[in-house]
């Protein structure tokens, strides 16, 4: 299976854990292939709205331009809604803000596995 096929159910994935808590999901189409700024999924329910950008990896940590951060960002402002990154560490899924990433060099960022097990929240914290 291709990494974009394995991303892609991904969000898939977490499309269902969304319908099936009772929250409105969508995956966008496109998402980061356009010029404009797009979250990987919209959700939300009638308190809140929220726009994530998921990810997938088995490596220890997992790394983010200071572009798609960004653009998460805008979108989340100009949509009225929470950023959130949705990060599956192999099994795992952790949700964390774009503020609970460390900056690196090259005005990148990035998260450990460790990181976001402690800052980071399980997705039934984050439906709270």
């Amino acid at each position: 299976m291709s990494r974009k096929s394995k991303g892609i159910n991904a969000e898939r994935e977490l499309v269902h854990m969304f319908w099936d808590k009772g929250w409105a999901c969508v995956r966008v189409a496109g998402s980061g292939s356009q010029r404009y700024p797009s979250p990987d999924l919209l959700a939300g329910n009638n308190l809140r709205k929220i726009v994530i950008e998921s990810k997938l990896t088995k490596d220890s940590s997992k790394h983010f331009s200071d572009a798609d951060i960004e653009q998460l960002k805008v979108f989340a402002d100009m949509f009225g809604a929470e950023p959130w990154l949705a990060i599956k560490f192999s099994k795992d899924w952790f949700f964390v803000t774009p503020e609970d990433l460390k900056e690196t060099r090259g005005l990148n960022f990035s998260i450990s596995k460790e990181s976001a097990r402690i800052k980071g929240l399980s997705f039934e914290q984050l439906l709270c």
